[in-house]
């Protein structure tokens, strides 16, 4: 096994970590525990499953830190590739990304705190502290729409490095720059027209998966630009 390929093998378990924990404060939680339109029902959840939320809590900070693995681990692969490019990537991948996993956190600590009534909210009634607890949720919504931003960018250094690279297919290059894109526009529809937001997201999801596909072939085939051998040589013949 060559170098590249264990680098490359390493970057595909890492992403395959990152793909098991981020949706779990971004999909499972929100599933399990939050009721639309109904704030007290959401913090009675909450306070009901706090172990579940507290895992929420914890899978953000896990994907902060692996995203800042999986880029290093990227550098490794792509550093002889353009330097320039792998750093991008750590920096916009791996450095803000962790700083906003991170940032969010409190968001969600703020949340369970409030939601377990300590002495000095007694001055809140209960609708009030449900209130406040609701906008720290909402803000860690909030928060999210903004990271796409970084969800998207750091696909694009990703994507040029794997077309200028030797050892891996071109059309996750075209995948992951689609990808980025898509993030970019659901991160704008956010900001500027969210009442396109469910339209753009709806379109934007399935190219998600590209992601999922480039890190199988990741872990399975490494740094391989594809399954085909080159044919053996034969012998030249003697005369």
């Amino acid at each position: 096994m060559t170098a590249s390929d264990r680098n490359a093998r390493i970057a595909g378990l890492l992403y395959l970590l990152v793909i098991i924990a981020a949706p779990v404060r971004l999909v499972y939680i929100p599933m399990r525990l939050f009721v639309t339109d109904d704030t007290g029902a959401t913090m009675s959840n909450i306070l009901t499953h706090e172990g579940l939320f507290r895992l929420g809590i914890f899978s953000d900070l896990l994907t902060g830190v692996l995203m800042l693995f999986l880029t290093l681990a990227f550098y490794r692969l792509f550093a002889q590739v353009d330097r320039t490019l792998a750093t991008l990537t750590v920096i916009l991948g791996g450095v803000l990304q962790a700083a906003i996993y991170f940032f969010n956190v409190l968001n969600d600590a703020a949340v369970l705190l409030i939601a377990r009534g300590p002495d000095f909210l007694s001055v809140f009634d209960k609708p009030q502290r449900d209130a406040l607890a609701l906008l720290f949720l909402k803000l860690h919504g909030q928060e999210i729409g903004a990271a796409m931003v970084l969800w998207g960018l750091w696909l694009v250094p990703l994507a040029l490095l794997i077309f200028r690279s030797p050892f891996l297919p071109k059309i996750f290059g075209w995948g992951l720059a689609l990808n980025g894109v898509a993030y970019l526009a659901q991160s704008i529809t956010w900001s500027v027209l969210p009442q396109f937001d469910n339209v753009v997201t709806g379109i934007s999801a399935p190219l998600q998966f590209v992601e999922i596909l480039f890190m199988l072939w990741l872990l399975v085939f490494g740094a391989r630009r594809s399954l085909r051998r080159p044919p053996a040589t034969l012998p030249a013949a003697s005369i």
